[in-house]
This record gives C-alpha cells, sequence and structure tokens, in this order.
C-alpha cells in the first residue's frame, strides 16, 4: 500500500522525529524550558550600568552560539594574517600609562589578522561584509588585544543580540544557502524590524564593504575604551587605524568577477606585498574625551552604534603599525590566533558599552570550543613576550612544567610566590566607577536615537557614492522573496533620506509609505511603557563629515598599484621600457599581459617574457590598463576578444586607462572613447598616466551615455 506524504520515509527520520520543533505559537524560552520575559536586552546595574555575571539567560544564550560550529570560527572564519610592528611617536603619559605607548624608542611586536565575517573559510574574499582588523600587541606587560572591525560601528546595541544578528545573516537553515551573503530573507527580515541598525547598514551597503585592499581601509575598536594615566585619571578613547596608503574600494560588479578569477584575492595581495617588500602601514589614531564631557554630546559615548564625527572631536595620530613578514605557518598561527577584548594591559579599560560587555564573555567562551583547551594561551603564536606566573595548572594539552609544591595563593609554603603586584610594580587596577542603579533589563533613552547618524553617513557620501549604496540595496533587497520584508525596509530607509528610499522603491517595484512608519521597537522589555522607548530623532552637531567619504582619502601615491600591460608580438619595445620604468620608480607593479605566455617578440627584435596571458588575466585584477603601441601587436589584439573585454572592463569600473601610439587603434574596437575622457589617457604621458593611477577611480564615467 502507497504511503500517505505525512508518514514517515524511513526509520531514521521516524527516530529523529520526537526531536523536532519548529516554535510556532510558542513562547520564547530558555534551553532549560524557562520562558523568557526580554530578550532584547542583558541584565545591567542600570541602564547605562555594566552587565552583570547573573545574567544567566545571556550567558546560556552566547554559550551556545559559541559552541555552534567547530573547528572554524563562527564568525571572521576567512581570515589573512601577518607579523610586524608598532611604535608610538610620543609618549602618551597624560592620558595613559600604558608602558607600549609611552616609549618611541620600543617597537612592540604585533600579529595581525584581517578577515571577512559572514562567510566560512572556503567563501570568497570579496564578499559584500565587514571586515575584521584585529591587532594583537606582545608588549611588555602583557598581551594587548584591539579587536575592531574595518567600520566604526556594529549593527546591534547589546551583546545579547549577537547571536540573533549571526544566525540571521548566516546562510538559512533550512537549505544553508546562501554562502557568505546577506542578500536573503532572514537578514533583511531581522534588520527591517531592528531599527538600531540603519547606522551600520548605511556603511555595509556602501563602498567600504568591498575594499581594494586590506592595506587600504581602515580599521576602528568599534567601542568607546577608556585610557588611565599613572595618577589614576581617566579619559574616554575611540581607536583608528589609518591606512598609508589611503582608503580605496572595487566596484561591486567588479568584486562578482574577482570572486571568479580570484577568490583569494585579497590573502594573495597582502601576501605578495609583504614578500615583496612592499610593508603595509597604519597610523594609529585616538580621539579623546574627557570624563566630564561623557553627556555632551547628541549621542551616548557607550552606544557601540555611533561614531563621534571628526570634525567635533579630531583624531590624533599617534604612531605607526608595520607589517614585515609573513607568517610561517597558515594553521599555527592566522588560524590559532586567539583574540579577546578582555586581554588588556595597566592603562587601558572597558567602558559599560553592552555590547562591550557580552564580547567579555563571549571570546574567552569561545576559544575553549575552537582551540579545544584552557592553555590556548600556550600555542606559540599566543603566548605573551611578558613572563607568566601563576596557579593554574593541568587541562587538556599543557605545556609549561610548573615547578614547586603548591598551586594556591595566599600559601606560605612557597614564601608566597607568585605574589601580587602593587600598581607601582605594573600590576593591573580596575579603573574605580561609581555604579548606582537598579537591576534591571533595558537601555538608556540615550540609545534609541537610530536614523540620524545613518542620515549623516549617507549625506557624506559624494555623488557616486551614493548611487553605489541605492544600487547594492537594490541589489540586495531584489534578492529577498518576501515583499513584506522589502516594504518594511522602505519604511526605514524614508526615515534616513526621503530620496534615498525613493531610488530604492523604484528599483524594487514598491512605493515609498506616504506617511514614514514607526518601527516595532523590539527593545522594549515585555512588561514595559512603550513611550518611554520610543525611537527618537536627534540633532547632529555636524551635518555632513568629509572623514565619512572615501572621497577624500589620500590620492597622492601609486605604491603598490597593480598595472596590466597589453602586448603581443610586434609590441613597441621603447613604450613598454619607457611606462614601466616609471611606474616601479614611482611604486607600481607591472605585469605584461599577453594572448599567450612565453617569450612576446618585439618590433625591434627584442623580446619580453609574458607574465600572464589572457586566459588567466582579467582587468579586474589590476588598478589600470596601458596599452603600448605596435602596428602589429595591435592588430593582433583589435581580433582577440579577450583583448578587448579587458579594456572595455577596465573603462566600464572606471579604471585609468593609456595608450601610446598604435594603441589609440584599439580604443577603436572597445567602448572606450577614442578622445579624451576622465582616467584615459590617448598621449601615453607617463606623468598624466601616474597622476590618473593616483586618483584611483573616475566615478564620473558611470554617467556617460
Amino acid at each position: 500500500m502507497a504511503k500517505k506524504k505525512n508518514e514517515f520515509p524511513d526509520k531514521k527520520a521516524e527516530q529523529l522525529a520526537p526531536h523536532t520543533e519548529d516554535g510556532a505559537d510558542q513562547f520564547l524560552t530558555t534551553d532549560q524550558g524557562v520562558r523568557i520575559n526580554d530578550n532584547q536586552n542583558s541584565l545591567k546595574a542600570g541602564e547605562r550600568g555594566p552587565s552583570l555575571l547573573e545574567d544567566f539567560i545571556m550567558r546560556e544564550k552566547i554559550t551556545h552560539f559559541d559552541h555552534e560550529r567547530i573547528p572554524e570560527r563562527i564568525v571572521h572564519a576567512r581570515g589573512a594574517g601577518a607579523h610586524g610592528y608598532f611604535q608610538v611617536y610620543s609618549p602618551m603619559a597624560e592620558y595613559t600609562k600604558a608602558g607600549f605607548l609611552n616609549d618611541p624608542a620600543r617597537r612592540t611586536p604585533v600579529f595581525v589578522r584581517f578577515s571577512t565575517v559572514a562567510g566560512s573559510r572556503g567563501s570568497t574574499d570579496l564578499a559584500r561584509d565587514v571586515r575584521g582588523f584585529a591587532v594583537k600587541f606582545y608588549t611588555e606587560e602583557g598581551n594587548y588585544d584591539l579587536v575592531g572591525n574595518n567600520m566604526p560601528v556594529f549593527f546591534i546595541q547589546d551583546a545579547v543580540k549577537f547571536p540573533d544578528f549571526v544566525h540571521a545573516v548566516k546562510p538559512e537553515p533550512h537549505h544553508e544557502m546562501p554562502q557568505a551573503a546577506s542578500a536573503h530573507d532572514t537578514f533583511w527580515d531581522f534588520i527591517s524590524i531592528m531599527p538600531e541598525s540603519m547606522h551600520m547598514i548605511m556603511w555595509v551597503m556602501s563602498d567600504r564593504a568591498i575594499p581594494r585592499s586590506y592595506r587600504m581601509m581602515e580599521g576602528f575598536g568599534v567601542h568607546t575604551f577608556r585610557w588611565i594615566n599613572a595618577a589614576g585619571k581617566g579619559c574616554f578613547v575611540k581607536f583608528h587605524w589609518k591606512p598609508l596608503l589611503g582608503v580605496h574600494s572595487v566596484a561591486w560588479e567588479e568584486a562578482q568577477q574577482i570572486s571568479g578569477k580570484d577568490p583569494d584575492f585579497h590573502r594573495r595581495d597582502l601576501w605578495n606585498a609583504i614578500e615583496s617588500g612592499n610593508f603595509p602601514e597604519y597610523e594609529l589614531g585616538v580621539q579623546l574625551i574627557p570624563e566630564e564631557d561623557e553627556h555632551k554630546y547628541p549621542f551616548d559615548l557607550l552606544d557601540p552604534t555611533k561614531i563621534i564625527p571628526e570634525e567635533i572631536i579630531p583624531v590624533q595620530r599617534i604612531g605607526k603599525m608595520v607589517l614585515d613578514r609573513n607568517p610561517d605557518n597558515f594553521f599555527a598561527e592566522t588560524e590559532q590566533v586567539a583574540f579577546h577584548p578582555g586581554h588588556l594591559v595597566p592603562g587601558i579599560d572597558f567602558t559599560n558599552d553592552p555590547l562591550l560587555q557580552g564580547r567579555l564573555f563571549s571570546y574567552l567562551d569561545t576559544q575553549l570550543s575552537r582551540l579545544g583547551s584552557p592553555n590556548f594561551h600556550e600555542i606559540p603564536i599566543n603566548r605573551p613576550v611578558a613572563p607568566v606566573h601563576n596557579n593554574q595548572r593541568d587541562g587538556h594539552m599543557r605545556q609549561t612544567i610548573n615547578r614547586g609544591g603548591t598551586a594556591y595563593e595566599p600559601n606560605t609554603v612557597s614564601a608566597g610566590c607568585p605574589f601580587q603586584a602593587k600598581m607601582a610594580d605594573g600590576g593591573f587596577h580596575s579603573y574605580t566607577e561609581r555604579i548606582d542603579g537598579q537591576k534591571i533589563r533595558g537601555r538608556s533613552k540615550s540609545f534609541f536615537d537610530h536614523f540620524s547618524q545613518a542620515t549623516l553617513f549617507y549625506h557624506s557620501q559624494s555623488p557616486a557614492e551614493q548611487r553605489h549604496i541605492i544600487n547594492a540595496l537594490r541589489f540586495e533587497l531584489g534578492k529577498v522573496t518576501n515583499t513584506d520584508i522589502r516594504i518594511r525596509m522602505v519604511g526605514l530607509l524614508s526615515q534616513v533620506d526621503n530620496g534615498l528610499a525613493a531610488a530604492v522603491a523604484e528599483g524594487l517595484g514598491v512605493t515609498v509609505p506616504a506617511k514614514p512608519e514607526q518601527p516595532v521597537n523590539r527593545s522594549i522589555p515585555a512588561d514595559g511603557d512603550p513611550a518611554r522607548y520610543q525611537p527618537q530623532t536627534v540633532r547632529q552637531p555636524v551635518d555632513k563629515s568629509d572623514a565619512l567619504s572615501m572621497a577624500h582619502t589620500v590620492k597622492d601615491t601609486i605604491r603598490t598599484r597593480q598595472i596590466a600591460f597589453l602586448i603581443a608580438d610586434g609590441v613597441d619595445s621603447s613604450a613598454i621600457t619607457a611606462m614601466k620604468d616609471a611606474l616601479l620608480k614611482a611604486g607600481a607593479q607591472v605585469q605584461l599581459v599577453a594572448p599567450r605566455l612565453g617569450a612576446i617578440k618585439a618590433a625591434s627584435g627584442s623580446s619580453f617574457e609574458a607574465d600572464q596571458s589572457l586566459l588567466t588575466a582579467a582587468s579586474v585584477l589590476f588598478d589600470a590598463v596601458y596599452v603600448p603601441g605596435g602596428a602589429d601587436s595591435i592588430a593582433v589584439l583589435q581580433q582577440h576578444p579577450d583583448a578587448i573585454r579587458f579594456v572595455n572592463e577596465a573603462y566600464r569600473h572606471c579604471k585609468p586607462v593609456a595608450v601610446a601610439g598604435d594603441g589609440l587603434q584599439l580604443l577603436r574596437a572597445t567602448m572606450v572613447p577614442p578622445e579624451e575622457a576622465p582616467g584615459v589617457v590617448i598621449s601615453g604621458q607617463v606623468k598624466a598616466f601616474i597622476a590618473a593611477i593616483a586618483q584611483h577611480r573616475f566615478w564620473e564615467r558611470e554617467l556617460a551615455k
């Protein structure tokens, strides 16, 4: 007899059936079945106070989240690392007693790990995503970890929502798709009902989410931290990493093509730059805020979805980091390195940022799962250069052989050793801060401005960057199958900027609501007063901030830029040599790309060895294209579809293009105008081409008819 549709197809499915659940029409509970009254806020000592260890709901939730995947990281799984050093420019003793920030003669070793967030280890480097920017300082006072991103804000305000956010952006659980992509229903469903994410959405939909290189992206500490000087006086601090090569991106279409041509594009770029001696350099910048100014601004310093505009508090550049050595073994170093925002040194401390407070628990917990032991600090890449003496013993994979008969403190058997260090001896002393508040699940009203800084970011972008944000939102939301989610998102966007919302709505085939909808505030405790927690719009101290736009980045260098020379038999050797010598002298890298590998004969009788063929190379892997002259060479390239596509794509992606002599004839077979156009150098002038490369892109070409 035929089975009915609701019968089990096999014994295994029948065995598993009693353990299934879908949560439909059910209350949210803990793993012990206790119904949860507030899933939006961690338990704090006052609305702006620190999170409490007794919050069993948050601890259970984050513990489960931290242990969901083994052995790769749950987030930031795909990464690349490098060794280097940090050196402060001048002592910062007025603000912090941290030793490595007070000795300009000292070079502090560092290890840096860059990463994407959402994808697995096998995903592409060019996903639209946040990039991790984590730095481990091996200081003489112990290891200090500055664990940040390439964006200064985050999606959520409270760590209790971190598992929800990551679950939403990860591949959907019923079919494990899509990989390393936020363009799907569950992510935008979450965002559309969490308006606190709107500022971060502007960043992620901007070109910041598709950087040209790890060497050309900023880094941020995200949270507000605290510095303490030798006198015990504290001040608030925001951390910035400023790349000396400037902040540059790729085009979205280009990113998609790079993912097919070279999904290791960023990792290869970092490795090759270091191997060739073009060491990545970043300056450490800080924004310092006196404690008495904590409540001076229309945003809350403890809110991780907010920035301090640089026009209000300038970024002081206090030191430089240089990455000068590649890892010897990827797994032993890049994969096993363990970062934790709770790794501090005297002179640096936390604030009560509720996202930071949750991270202080989560990072340590996740290392226990990934690296399998509380002894992960003994793995070589994690070992401090400062000596370690404590009463920790045993455990899986213990390496240290401890001598002596005591493993406790205080003791007299071992003459009290190891003993506590006084502050004068470098002992860590937590900052003394008054805590006075009710034990509560909630947030300060100062956290409920969700749109003002999203508007500030959008209005600070150049016209080209605004177009790219619109197109990114059209792409992402165009992948969403649920129309209600699209409409909710357009409603949220209308509260950021009406023009933005209208442009996105047009691309989605929906209309902007006549009256901006008020999002449901999910941060209201289940038994809280809704009126007290309504989103509010607060006037920001500036309407625009140049620092938020990549249009204002460094554009005076072509160091490490990759330039493709398209050549074939019969090429003009003098045109190759003159341009190549000038580009190399300016710090660029040159690759000769030909229809085939091997020796390419020049018209003069000399020859050049092709670095790549048109079969393996593509314009998306380069920053600019040069076509030297030579009638025979150009005749071959004109008949080669891949050569035509190479030039067309470079032009389409707004890159500099230069031709010399007969090279002009090749343009007649392409979409490139045969006359002067922005970023197109017809005459082959060396200085003009170098100046064009330094500009990075000519986005105005996107508007050309």
